[in-house]
């Protein structure tokens, strides 16, 4: 098991480099407490807390902790929000959540990963939080709306689904575009039955797939 107070140190200085570029004292303090080593167990502590995506099998990544920090800063969390998280991963950014809001539904279409995130989630006592195995394209309609919802792989286009799934005033946020070019982070407000874009600059983030491609 790593070492504690080591794991604490590198915590803090991990933020200290978020901190350069999110500003919001509560996703920082979250930042603080969450251990991502515990997420990527099989990389060195060292790799755990530097501001770099890790890979974690089966194609995927964990993202570099400035993107979910300033990510988590787009939401613009008060507390009490359920959120829709769309690619549960390592499960660290929905721990991350867990402390920024009332509720977190995440979906992963990779089940181990899902199993993986569920159990690491759990030993750290993040009730808050719901791990499902589907297809992220669809949503979770049956939880629906969504005061936010946070997609962490890019699809092409904002999926319809996942639109309509967001409740009057809420948060989109969500990396759009092809692999072949710079993505743009988006955030959409849903304002009078409608969604009000806004662009929050480039991105890079594995595709977003459909269940049937992991086949």
């Amino acid at each position: 098991m790593a070492n504690d107070d080591e794991a604490s140190a590198l915590r803090e200085a991990l933020v200290g480099v978020v901190a350069r570029e999110v500003h919001d004292p509560r996703v920082l303090d979250a930042m603080r407490v969450v251990p991502r080593h515990r997420f990527v167990p099989e990389h060195p502590l060292s790799d755990a807390y530097a501001d770099h995506p890790l890979p974690i099998g089966y194609g995927a990544t964990i993202s570099q902790p400035t993107v979910v920090g300033l990510m988590s800063e787009a939401l613009a969390l008060c507390g009490d929000e359920r959120i829709l998280e769309i690619g549960t991963g390592s499960g660290y950014q929905s721990a991350v959540l867990s402390r920024l809001a009332g509720e977190v539904d995440t979906v992963e279409v990779i089940p181990a990963l899902a199993e993986r995130a569920r159990s690491a989630l759990a030993d750290l006592g993040c009730g808050n939080v719901h791990v499902h195995v589907g297809d992220g394209w669809s949503g979770l309609p049956s939880r629906a709306p969504f005061d936010r919802i946070v997609v962490t792989a890019a699809p092409e286009h904002l999926p319809e689904a996942l639109a309509a799934q967001l409740a009057e005033g809420g948060l989109l946020v969500v990396p759009v575009g092809p692999q072949t070019r710079d993505q743009r982070l988006e955030r959409h407000q849903r304002r009078g039955g409608r969604l009000v874009r806004e662009d929050l600059g480039a991105v890079r983030f594995v595709p977003m797939v459909r269940s049937e491609s992991r086949s």
